[in-house]
């Protein structure tokens, strides 16, 4: 948190930057989807290229009327709630005759009751009452400001107050509707006829006249689309199986491997569905990734003799030093080379992988429903046409950002909402930090230390709010910490890490229960509880320095376990099971055979119950 800078500003910034972004992510997105669904359809139907087109450019027509309509109307919504809210505060200052910059206030109050003079939010039979009482009030200020009597000023501000909480209580028209109603019927708007009714009247209007049409051709193109997707995927698998050769030879060759390169990413491209919501990664990614693992085996030649270079003259100044008698304190780190084999078999599955995938996707094809496919392409339009409009000012973010506060359990969150952060507690400002993280209505919440120089039972009350944030906001959670009690209590898939490198991993009754790797072992026996009463085992010695990584295990200094191997060999992942993996030499077939501590046995037996089961209670979503 930035210390001088007050927490409303630092929980609201964001929120008005990434607004704006995407009001034009949605402008763009818009006019993006309908042309390609234009030029889809216009394939699907060739006879009815024409029409469609002209359909397709009277929905861009009438969306620039709704978003005219939609922003008005927002514009005016958002005028009538911020004079509310300011009426409130001010009429209470009042009261307590504690108010300060009375003209100016009660103006500003005018003003934007006002801009709320709009046929759906304050409509004309009340626009000459709110104009009457604005004028009143500007008139009443000035005498109120010198020590005068506030009970009609007051009574003004509730008046004006009662009026603009009833507007905002009406609903709004379908705007997306009134759009195409106003733009081609030519015809005035039912007089007097309440919301919910205009919306059906609208709605009828725009599906015979419009929608249903548009519909019936905007499917023959969602299904066109699709096909021509499946036929991509078809090219693609067969190319992909049979180039894969190419990047498994013993020494791959540039212009070979570029063509192929070229010539998939272009197949891969054919393949994806420009009108699909949910876009595949898989392929949008493929060509980037292959270039990628391509410029880096082939960039690897020079680099690896260079760093070969350097290793030996490392090596033959170490062996001179030791040669004259002299103990240097450092030592020659391996040779920073690129894996070559590694590289090759990255692109090799690169291309076996989405080879699979197109096959899986080609598997269910029948399955689809383009009716409802339909439905949501259309719904895709009208919520980015709304989206050019969906402005983020500065009291919506205020208004979400005391929401955010209330929600992480800071109370008095309007007060708080301006102060610094040195008037809050580390907990507090723990909280904080939450909230801004919220924001972004982010679906992954990546914690690292969270609870790190906060005492017990603040603590406890931070991991209970991001437990109850992962329920509410089905939130998944990346939790990074070396506390294990926290890991218990939090987790449902632990990643065990040892210099930098995943060791085991597996479901917390798996690492807590079955423990594979002796660096979770030693772990585990290292951590007091209140029935041990064995003394504790450290682990020895010190981690590694990892600029100068060692050979084989990382950990194998600290390991009693360790075989000959270990120094010389980084060990795989091993299959445990489904859900557990454990990079340790002594899960290979040929190790010998090497139990777990008694201290981690004997803590295991204790944390089952005496059912067997484990203690252990946990969501669907924390790692």
């Amino acid at each position: 948190l930035n210390p001088i800078v007050k927490i409303g500003r630092q929980l609201t910034e964001a929120m008005i930057l990434k607004g704006r972004a995407r009001q034009r992510e949605s402008r763009s997105t818009f006019n993006r989807f309908l042309k390609n669904l234009d030029q889809r359809t216009g394939e699907a139907l060739p006879a009815e290229k024409a029409a469609f087109s002209k359909m397709c450019k009277d929905f861009n027509s009438f969306e620039f009327r709704h978003v005219k309509l939609e922003g008005d109307y927002n514009d005016a919504h958002e005028a009538a709630v911020e004079a509310v809210e300011d009426i409130e505060l001010l009429a209470f200052e009042l009261e307590k005759k504690a108010a300060k910059d009375i003209p100016y206030r009660v103006k500003s109050i005018a003003d934007k009751a006002k801009k709320s003079l709009h046929e759906y939010v304050v409509p004309g039979d009340k626009a000459v009452e709110i104009k009457a009482l604005g004028a009143s009030m500007k008139k009443r200020s000035g005498p109120v400001k010198r020590g005068g009597d506030a009970a009609s000023l007051i009574a003004d501000l509730r008046k004006t107050q009662a009026i603009l909480k009833e507007a905002l209580e009406k609903p709004a028209p379908d705007f997306f509707r009134l759009g195409y109603y106003e733009k081609f019927s030519g015809k005035p708007l039912p007089e007097k006829m309440p919301v919910p009714e205009l919306n059906d009247y609208l709605g009828s209007y725009m599906d015979e006249n419009f929608l249903r049409g548009f519909t019936a051709d905007a499917r023959q193109g969602v299904a066109h689309s699709a096909d021509k997707s499946y036929a991509g995927m078809e090219k693609a698998i067969s190319a992909l199986r049979s180039k894969v050769e190419v990047f498994r030879k013993e020494k791959l060759d540039k212009a070979e491997c570029s063509a192929a390169c070229k010539e998939l990413t272009g197949l891969v491209q054919d393949a994806i569905d420009p009108l699909a919501l949910t876009k595949d990664s898989l392929s949008y990614t493929f060509g980037p990734s292959l270039k990628s693992e391509l410029n880096r085996y082939f960039s690897a030649t020079r680099r690896n003799r260079k760093a070969i270079r350097i290793h030996d003259r490392q090596q033959k100044k170490y062996d001179r030093l030791l040669a004259r008698g002299k103990d240097p304190d450092w030592k020659v780190a391996e040779a920073s080379v690129t894996d070559m084999e590694l590289v090759k078999s990255n692109m090799v599955r690169l291309l076996e992988r989405l080879a699979d995938h197109y096959e899986e996707l080609l598997a269910v094809r029948n399955g689809r429903d383009y009716d409802a496919e339909t439905a949501a392409a259309i719904d895709h339009l009208k919520q980015n046409a709304s989206g050019v409009v969906a402005k983020v000012t500065k009291r919506i973010a205020k208004d979400r950002a005391i929401k955010l506060m209330d929600e992480v359990g800071i109370a008095d969150p309007r007060k708080r909402y301006n102060q610094y952060p040195f008037e809050f507690s580390g907990g507090m400002r723990q909280r904080i930090v939450i909230a801004i993280s919220l924001t972004a209505d982010p679906d992954i919440l990546i914690c690292d230390e969270p609870t790190t120089a906060l005492d017990v039972t603040i603590q406890a009350q931070i991991l209970e709010l991001i437990n109850d944030l992962k329920r509410q906001r089905n939130l998944s959670v990346i939790f990074i910490t070396h506390d294990l009690g926290v890991v218990a209590n939090m987790a449902d898939r632990i990643a065990v890490m040892y210099a930098g490198k995943i060791v085991e991993y597996g479901t917390s009754d798996d690492v807590f229960y079955h423990p594979a790797h002796p660096y979770t072992w030693a772990l585990l026996a290292s951590v007091p509880d209140l029935d041990s009463k064995d003394k504790l085992e450290s682990i020895p010695g010190t981690p590694p320095n990892m600029i100068y990584p060692p050979a084989g295990d990382a950990f194998a200094a600290r390991n009693k376990y360790a075989m000959d191997i270990d120094f010389e060999q980084q060990p795989p992942m091993f299959r445990i099971s489904d859900t557990h993996y454990a990079a340790t030499w002594l899960l290979h077939p040929n190790a010998p055979k090497v139990e777990m501590p008694d201290i981690v046995r004997d803590r295991i037996a204790r944390m089952n119950r005496p059912d067997g089961e484990s203690r252990q209670e946990g969501g669907d979503e924390n790692d």
